[in-house]
């Protein structure tokens, strides 16, 4: 997929078979790498990770978008070329899981909040469902990377993600970066895959 795809995500599952070797290669063969950890701890640790992570060469790194978790975040990144993103809620998680989780309102509001209070801090970016992104887009302005999980082309089955949304309709609502993970990584031909994707892409371009 290395001539369709422009950014490679490690998740945790990959973290654990050997994925920051993998990310040291892609980033000496000049690829961009987006480090999907979802850091969450006591502040110091935090900002010990952000220290750590910011040495690897990789672009982008997620944690919770908890208040002292973004500020930890980005006291401890200081000059480095990491992209901070906060993950504001899950795109597995639905009002009935936000209520359940203990939160007032909606999953939207809790999007809301959260992308509120980024972007009050300054990080750099948010992750958030699609079907939040065109809200958070005008809440924050031109400059903050949105990025959208949860993305499943047209017709595809959308497993386990509640909160979903087309390609397409993602970057029509103002997404700077997707993240596409089983329709490719499941499917036979996995080249074949990302180029329907980019297609689906430049439609809405």
């Amino acid at each position: 997929t290395a001539d369709h795809v422009g950014v490679f995500k490690i998740g945790l599952e990959l973290l654990f078979a050997g994925g920051l070797d993998l990310a040291s290669e892609l980033t000496a063969a000049g690829r961009r790498v987006f480090l999907d950890v979802k850091l969450l701890d006591i502040d110091n640790t935090v900002a010990g990770a952000i220290r750590t992570i910011a040495e690897t060469g990789v672009e982008f790194v997620t944690l919770h978008a908890y208040p002292n978790t973004m500020a930890a975040a980005i006291a401890a990144r200081g000059e480095a070329p990491l992209t901070l993103l906060g993950v504001t809620v899950l795109t597995s998680m639905d009002d009935a899981d936000v209520r359940a989780a203990g939160y007032a309102g909606t999953a939207a509001d809790l999007v809301e909040r959260r992308a509120r209070a980024a972007h009050a801090l300054g990080l750099d970016g948010l992750v958030c469902s699609a079907r939040e992104v065109a809200r958070v887009r005008a809440l924050v302005g031109p400059d903050m990377v949105l990025v959208t999980p949860g993305i499943r082309p047209a017709g595809a089955d959308v497993g386990d993600q509640k909160r979903v949304v087309t390609p397409a309709q993602a970057i029509r609502d103002g997404a700077s970066l997707l993240v596409v993970g089983r329709p490719i990584t499941a499917a036979e031909d996995r080249a074949g895959a990302a180029r329907r994707i980019l297609d689906e892409i430049a439609s809405a371009l």
